[in-house]
């Protein structure tokens, strides 16, 4: 080895060691766990190439925010009773926020309901307004909703607006207009805001709008026209959305409230508390996940389903690349007699979640799962398990959903909502068409296999 190779050796032995150290203590000293596809391929690139991979760490390295005290539910710590429900066992396990009533549900099956409710719930505001979305379109819903919202600036009601720093890049447009009208609208971790505190990769994928506390719209829809009336070249996504009335509307609100303090460091008063004006049908359990819990609560409820389901499983999700441990439980759940059930789009709008999804449907289809692939772009995100609960939300059936992205789901029983989501299921399904495997080869895993790699990042 030449005597000027000896230095340059020793820093960059230097930077793979020191690069290692970081990654070691901002995994385990902050709690950033990572599912083991993910834990090697930061190793691996440190260590390949820590002048590039370091930085991007620093970028892109953070998935916890360490906030799980924040999110804690008084009395959590006490053991729940030896009958309890095994989902509201593990939501106070998991220090989720309470179970709580709400007056009727009503299911958004088609574009034009939806936003019909999603208006309505926007004019009944009276003292607040709180939305809180991925995007909002420069399109005809876009507009709609600028002149609704202005409406209620008018009236008096202080709206607050939160739009993620990068689904929201082409919304800047929306948000000016919002802003003029007297609207506070806040970008969630814009990519160019303290990139080096690692958060620039958590992205607030979650879909709400509360009325004064007391009425609640949310699901998988964003603010664009695709998620509701389409357009002359392409028709409306497949959807869902609810609203309802009642106390699990102020129980999102505070998740909401926590959302606005991270993004803006203001922290809104809750608001006080009155007898709910709405008679409550049933209770349902709110499952937000991400970065502000310690444990990474969508996962964990989406397991107990799997471990627990006795009789059926069905899933509707547009991008299907879970992590081992998922993949493995609904492939468990399979194999002892659970009759489980994918609902995927033939092809969806990120064609790399398409390619990505592969070897997971192979093995899922090897453990008798049945997998149905709808022909038109399908964008709602729901699990029913036993004819007896659902999840209904804005997450994805993926990595970036289970792991990172900020989202909520709720957790319903209402046997009306059980009916009328079996009977969506039911209806799509029947219109899809089954999934077959392709040719194996040495070449296609290889890959699936760096797709999979990819996909956590997606």
């Amino acid at each position: 080895m030449s005597t000027w190779m000896i230095p340059w050796v020793s820093w960059h032995t230097a930077a793979v060691v020191g690069g290692l150290l970081l990654y070691v203590v901002a995994t385990q000293g902050l709690q950033q766990r990572r599912p083991p596809t993910a834990a090697i391929a930061w190793v691996i690139l440190i260590a390949l190439l820590p002048y590039v991979g370091v930085p991007i760490f620093l970028l892109f390295g953070s998935r916890k925010r360490g906030r799980a005290s924040a999110s804690a539910v008084p009395g959590v710590d006490a053991p729940p009773p030896l009958n309890a429900d095994p989902l509201v066992a593990l939501a106070r396990a998991l220090r989720l926020p309470p179970a709580a009533g709400h007056g009727a549900v009503q299911l958004h099956t088609d574009g034009a309901t939806a936003l019909r409710n999603l208006l309505e719930v926007i004019d009944s505001a009276r003292k607040s307004l709180h939305v809180c979305t991925y995007l909002i379109r420069n399109d005809a819903v876009g507009n709609t909703l600028v002149d609704h919202v202005s409406a209620r600036v008018a009236a008096g009601v202080a709206v607050r607006i939160l739009v993620d720093g990068v689904g929201g890049l082409r919304s800047w447009p929306m948000v000016r207009r919002l802003r003029a009208a007297g609207a506070q609208v806040e970008w969630f971790v814009p990519p160019l805001h303290r990139p080096l505190h690692g958060r620039t990769n958590l992205r607030n994928h979650r879909k709400l709008v509360i009325a004064d506390a007391e009425r609640l719209w949310t699901g998988g829809r964003n603010l664009g026209a695709e998620y509701f009336e389409g357009s002359s070249a392409a028709p409306a996504w497949v959807d869902l959305s609810v609203d309802t009335a009642g106390p699990l509307a102020a129980e999102i609100d505070s998740t909401f409230r926590s959302d606005w303090a991270f993004a803006t460091g203001e922290r809104l008063t809750p608001p006080p508390a009155v007898t709910p004006t709405t008679a409550i049908i049933d209770y349902a359990q709110p499952v937000p996940s991400g970065p502000d819990y310690a444990d990474d609560t969508l996962q964990a409820v989406l397991l107990l389903a799997c471990y627990r389901a006795q009789t059926s499983i069905a899933i509707a999700t547009p991008y299907f690349v879970p992590d081992e441990s998922l993949l493995q439980a609904l492939c468990l759940a399979a194999r002892r007699g659970v009759t489980v059930r994918l609902l995927l789009p033939a092809r969806s709008n990120h064609r790399l979640a398409d390619l990505a999804r592969g070897r997971s449907l192979q093995q899922a289809a090897a453990a008798g799962v049945q997998i149905h692939l709808y022909p038109g772009m399908l964008h709602a995100k729901l699990v029913i398990v036993d004819a007896s609960w659902l999840l209904l939300g804005s997450a994805n059936f993926d990595s970036r959903s289970l792991f990172l992205n900020y989202e909520l789901m709720i957790a319903f029983r209402d046997p009306g909502v059980l009916a009328g989501m079996l009977a969506w299921f039911e209806t799509h399904a029947a219109a899809a068409q089954p999934w077959t495997a392709p040719a194996p080869g040495v070449l296609r895993n290889f890959g699936d296999g760096l797709l999979l790699w990819l996909a956590f990042q997606m």
